[in-house]
């Protein structure tokens, strides 16, 4: 069975701020959408199943093009998830990432285990750049406060049978979180059968296809194209108005786009790589799963890093 799919937007409000660099919510609210079109072996046609209504913080509209029973319960399950993830990891409501901000100490379920050995793994794979750890800055600059830089490090985060922070710590996931709905959605949709897809949750997953991509810089606009077949490609850039959405250190480039296997792990390392010396980039694209990093500095030129 074949399914076209696209779910699209960012998630102001819903997930927490970017991090490693961090990221400060976005101001404008966006439509999600989803629309896919399944293809029976019969060709019979079939009428578009609908949903709309609010996930992840944001107004959401849900479009499927298969048998209905399908299409019912494929819809169905991804509002599910995304409801889970939102409930794991939002800042704007009651979740297990808010709670364990206020108290310090936490008893995960296995979905934040999940999330937050991924992002262990992007701290070290980064060199300590992609840095969940952040939050308090953002915090600080939202007040007015000077930013308590010592509150930062990962280091100082315990992972065990319970997740306890350090004194006065606090965590924000979306430098990886909204890759990780990303791919739990792709990962819905092979287990009913949909494996020629296109997901974007803000990055982009994808089966099949091909699909044909465009990178956009918000200085120099289309910078590049991707095709897609098996794979996903997050990208991150400096904001355009001189409010940066990253914490980190001072860097030329305006944009970076990331190609890897998993969606979790082109968002992390687009987030960490826009702000990481040029050496640790380098080394960046020779990481397991890193298939290709294109980089767009200020001036508009553009450098592709790939393994070998």
């Amino acid at each position: 069975m074949t399914s076209r799919i696209h779910l699209s937007g960012n998630i102001p409000g819903g997930l927490p701020d970017r991090a490693a660099g961090g990221r400060a919510p976005l101001s404008r609210r966006r439509m999600l959408t989803l629309s896919a079109a399944a293809l029976v072996t019969t060709g019979a046609t079939t009428t578009p199943v609908r949903w709309s209504g609010r996930a992840l913080g944001a107004e959401i509209a849900l479009t499927l093009h298969a048998p209905e029973p399908l299409a019912r319960s494929v819809i169905a399950e991804i509002r599910a998830d995304l409801d889970r993830i939102e409930r794991q990891f939002s800042l704007y409501r009651d979740s297990a990432l808010t709670r364990l901000n206020a108290t310090g100490t936490l008893m995960p379920a296995p979905i934040f285990v999940d999330l937050i050995h991924k992002a262990d793994r992007a701290n070290r794979m980064t060199g300590g750049i992609f840095d969940p750890t952040v939050q308090p800055l953002w915090e600080a600059r939202a007040a007015g406060r000077p930013l308590p830089l010592d509150l930062v490090g990962w280091d100082r985060v315990a992972i065990g049978r319970r997740v306890v922070l350090g004194p006065g710590q606090a965590l924000t996931f979306n430098g990886i979180a909204q890759g990780y709905a990303t791919d739990r959605a792709r990962a819905i949709l092979r287990r009913n059968g949909l494996t020629d897809v296109l997901v974007d949750i803000g990055e982009v997953a994808g089966d099949g296809g091909p699909w044909h991509l465009g990178i956009v810089d918000p200085e120099h606009g289309l910078v590049a194209t991707r095709t897609l077949r098996s794979g996903a490609i997050a990208t991150s850039s400096r904001a355009p108005d001189g409010m940066e959405h990253v914490f980190g250190p001072d860097s030329t480039l305006s944009t970076v786009s990331v190609e890897a296997e998993d969606a979790w792990l082109a968002d992390a390392i687009s987030t960490a790589a826009l702000v990481a010396p040029a050496e640790l980039r380098n080394r960046m694209a020779r990481l397991p799963g890193v298939r290709r990093i294109l980089t767009v500095d200020r001036d508009g030129n553009i450098r592709t890093l790939q393994p070998g």
